[in-house]
């Protein structure tokens, strides 16, 4: 198997096995036009198998939501075909239309077009509430 070099891009390493296709459409990578590749279950020293995602093209957004999804996620910047930033996104302080609230006295159950709006309460046990009826999140 061969997989070209990416030029100017993003690498999704680290991605835990069996999760590289639920990240593929939560950023809508299918709409992209350009090259995506998608590694399934690779050999890791570290994780035993993992998934990777090769991105030939810069997005524009906000990555930081990655780690909500998939804490062990590293995220590689690549520029002229060279790394030029590697980091772990950290959980950010609030997640927009990427949970969705179970509460079913919630408004944004009865309004539909309201968005889905949780902030990070608890930071080491990774919780986040509605700011609407401080419904915790269900991952």
């Amino acid at each position: 198997m061969h997989i070209d070099a990416i030029q100017n891009g993003i690498v999704i390493d680290h991605i835990q096995a069996g999760k590289c296709m639920e990240l593929y459409h939560f950023l809508r990578l299918e709409e992209l036009d350009c090259s995506v590749a998608i590694l399934r279950n690779v050999n890791s020293a570290k994780m035993g198998r993992k998934d990777i995602i090769k991105i030939d093209s810069v997005l524009d957004m906000d990555l930081g939501v990655l780690g909500y999804i998939d804490p062990g996620i590293t995220i590689s910047i690549i520029q002229d075909g060279q790394r030029v930033k590697k980091f772990h996104p950290e959980l950010p302080e609030r997640i927009t239309n990427v949970i969705t609230c179970k509460n079913p006295r919630c408004i944004t159950t009865v309004e539909q077009e309201i968005p889905h709006i949780f902030q990070l309460t608890d930071r080491e046990r990774r919780i986040y509430r509605c700011i609407y009826c401080e419904s915790e999140a269900k991952k």
